[in-house]
C-alpha cells in the first residue's frame, strides 16, 4: 500500500492513491481522502465505531468538507473515494467518468475498504453516496451482503429522468449504439443550471480544472447504456441488506430555460420518481423530502443544509 499525502482540502484531510492496473486509456487508479476524529469524539462520539465511506456523482469530486465534519465531530472515521477518471483520479488523455459498466466500481471500493481497514479494526460500516454514487453503492451492497451496516443515499440517480416506460424504450436504441459506438458523444444537455443556482447560494468552491465542469462531463453511448442497467436492476427490486436512508429535496425544477425555484429545487433529477424507486432497494427504507433543497442537499442553502443535515442526524439515531 502507498503512503497518505496531504490533501488539496487543507488540514485535517490526506489522499492515498489507490492502484487499479491500466485500461486501453493507461493507468487507473482511485483515491481515497481521509479525515480523523480528534481523541475525545474518538474515545466518546457516539460514532466512534462507524467507519464513513463517501462516493460522489456525475461529473463530481469529493470536497464537502462540512460533510466530512459532521460526521469526524461525533467520533466517526471517514472516508471519500474520488472513483476511477474523476477528480483526483483523472489522469491524462483519460475519458472523464467513462466506465461501459457500474460493476467495473468494485474494484475501486474493494481497494478503499482494504485501505480503511474497517474489518480489522471492527467498525460498522457507513455507505453515503450521492447521485450516480448512490446508484452505484446501491448496486454494489446488493451484490455484497452483509458488509454495510447502513446506507445514506444523497439524491441517488435510481431511476432516468424519463420515467420506467421511456427508460425501456429507449433501452434498445441506447445499447444498439453503445455496441456500435461505446465512446460517441451524446449532445449537451446539462446547461449548467445546477451549477448556477450552487454558485449563487454560495456552496460550491472553485474546483482545480477540469474536476467539475459547469456544463458536465460529455457523455458516451457506453456509459449511459451501464446506468440504465442499473436502473432496471432497481427496478426490478433489490436488497442492499441493511437499513437505507434516502434525502431528497421536496421537489423538482427541470427545464430547458433557467428558474429562480432552481435555487430551491432539484434541477438534475424528478424526485418524486427516485422517492417511488428508492422504495424497492431495501426491506426498509426512510425517505426524508428536504424543503428548498439542490439536488446535493448539504450544499443547498443555509436553511435547507440545516435541515438536511438535522434528517441525518435523526436518521442516523433510526439506523442505529
Amino acid at each position: 500500500m502507498g503512503e497518505w499525502h496531504p490533501d488539496i482540502l487543507g488540514e485535517g484531510f490526506e489522499q492515498l492513491t489507490l492502484p487499479l492496473g491500466e485500461d486501453a486509456e493507461g493507468e487507473v487508479v482511485a483515491t481515497l481522502v481521509r479525515s480523523r476524529p480528534h481523541p475525545g469524539a474518538r474515545l466518546f462520539g457516539e460514532l466512534r465505531d462507524t467507519d464513513v465511506l463517501y462516493v460522489h456523482g456525475w461529473s463530481d469530486y469529493f470536497f464537502q468538507s462540512d460533510l466530512a465534519r459532521f460526521f469526524t465531530d461525533r467520533g466517526a472515521r471517514f472516508f471519500a473515494l474520488d472513483l476511477r477518471k474523476y477528480g483526483r483520479s483523472l489522469r491524462p488523455g483519460q475519458s472523464p467518468g467513462y466506465v461501459a459498466v457500474l460493476d467495473v466500481y468494485d474494484a475501486d471500493i474493494a481497494a478503499a475498504l482494504d485501505a480503511m481497514g474497517t474489518a480489522r479494526a471492527g467498525h460498522r460500516l457507513l455507505l453515503l453516496g450521492h447521485s450516480t454514487g448512490g446508484l452505484t453503492l446501491t448496486l454494489w451492497a446488493s451484490r455484497h451482503p452483509g458488509v454495510a451496516d447502513a446506507l445514506v443515499l444523497n439524491s441517488p440517480w435510481l431511476e432516468l429522468q424519463l420515467e420506467p416506460l421511456g427508460r425501456q424504450a429507449l433501452t434498445p436504441l441506447v445499447n444498439a449504439r453503445a455496441r456500435l459506438e461505446p465512446l460517441g458523444r451524446h449532445p449537451a444537455v446539462d446547461l449548467g443550471f445546477y451549477t448556477r443556482a450552487q454558485r449563487e447560494v454560495g456552496t460550491l468552491p472553485d474546483s482545480p480544472e477540469g474536476w467539475r465542469p459547469a456544463q458536465g462531463f460529455p457523455t458516451h453511448p457506453g456509459w449511459l447504456a451501464a446506468v440504465i442497467a442499473g436502473h432496471a436492476r432497481v427496478a426490478s427490486g433489490l436488497d442492499v441488506g441493511c437499513p437505507a436512508l434516502v434525502l431528497l429535496s421536496a421537489r423538482s425544477t427541470v427545464a430547458l430555460t433557467w428558474n429562480d425555484a432552481m435555487r430551491a429545487s432539484d434541477s438534475v433529477l424528478v424526485v418524486d420518481d427516485i422517492a417511488r424507486a428508492a422504495t424497492r432497494i431495501a426491506r426498509t427504507v426512510t425517505i426524508s423530502r428536504i424543503e428548498g433543497a439542490l439536488h446535493d442537499v448539504f450544499l443547498s442553502a443555509e436553511a435547507a443544509r440545516d435541515a438536511a443535515y438535522a434528517a441525518l442526524e435523526d436518521g442516523m439515531r433510526a439506523l442505529g
